[in-house]
């Protein structure tokens, strides 16, 4: 008796693969990738901490001008956290995307170990350079 009802769910599953719209495919991942993310390099993780971000200043004046609204924490498994709230990100070779949180989709060019460089939306380079400045421990 197992036997046919083996056999009646495997043809009736099928069944349904083959009647059901859209067939039995996969999710789609070129839908899924986050808007515009970088395909080239291999992946990477930042150096944990926190991190400060700040704007050129001026000769006459402080020589960087701070933005706390930017400023986050880098933590294990590819996640960080501001005072808006967390979410994760992705390095690939020297571009670096927030996938998820309240930074989605802010891009940056990563200077060196402890500094990188807010892309604009057309991929330019903006003023803005975050620096870590410590472990955050």
């Amino acid at each position: 008796m197992k036997t046919r009802y083996v056999f009646l769910l495997f043809v009736s599953a099928a069944a349904a693969a083959a009647f059901l719209p859209g067939g039995a495919q996969g999710q789609d991942r070129n839908t899924s990738r986050p808007r515009g993310s970088p395909t080239t390099g291999s992946l990477g993780i930042l150096q944990h901490g926190d991190w400060q971000c700040a704007l050129p200043g001026d000769a006459g004046g402080d020589a960087f001008v701070e933005v706390p609204a930017e400023a986050f924490r880098i933590g294990t498994a590819s996640s960080y956290e501001n005072p808006e709230g967390n979410g994760i990100y992705l390095l690939r070779g020297t571009e670096l995307v927030f996938t998820r949180g309240p930074k989605k989709d802010q891009r940056f060019r990563v200077r060196g170990e402890n500094t990188m460089q807010k892309l604009n939306p057309d991929r330019s380079l903006s003023k803005l350079i975050c620096t870590r400045i410590g472990t955050g421990s």
